[in-house]
């Protein structure tokens, strides 16, 4: 099973990171060139424990939906969403935050296992880990940008 481990160092405090990071609106704010939209579920504000969003958005060329929900949370350190149905067989995305001086390290650990056996592993080496690290960094970035300006 594939694993992209993020770490990304905000100068904010972990309780605006920690929201941030589970926020609907800003998540859709930051994929917006993939047209990613919550369709039903948990449609905006903060996503808690045992709540699921669905998400429609175009990926590789095709419309696809994905749904997750939040499975294990404990504010404002940790916080974990699961695919429930999707593209991919399962994935799991870790969400961990640290505060230090003023600092707070977001470290995103995901892990995604692709369908179609041999062919999807295949997939996942010429391409899609790739793909899914950028979408990563891209939402990062706009929650850093948004986090930072919150001290400002």
């Amino acid at each position: 099973m594939p694993l992209i481990v993020i770490e990304t160092e905000i100068l904010s405090d972990i309780d605006t990171c920690f929201d941030m990071a589970r926020n609907i609106d800003i998540h859709k704010e930051s994929l917006k060139h993939t047209g990613e939209i919550p369709v039903s579920g948990k449609t905006t504000g903060l996503i808690g424990l045992g709540e699921w969003v669905r998400w429609e958005a175009q990926h590789l060329g095709f419309v696809q939906y994905l749904t997750s929900r939040i499975t294990e949370f404990e504010r404002p350190v940790f916080f974990v969403d699961e695919m429930i149905s999707g593209a991919f067989k399962s994935y799991r995305h870790e969400h961990i935050f640290k505060e230090r001086d003023g600092k707070t390290t977001m470290t995103d650990k995901f892990y995604f296992e692709s369908p179609y056996g041999v062919l999807g592993r295949l997939a996942n080496w010429l391409f899609l880990k790739n793909y899914m690290r950028n979408l990563l960094l891209v939402r990062n970035k706009t929650l850093k940008q948004k986090a930072e300006l919150v001290l400002k």
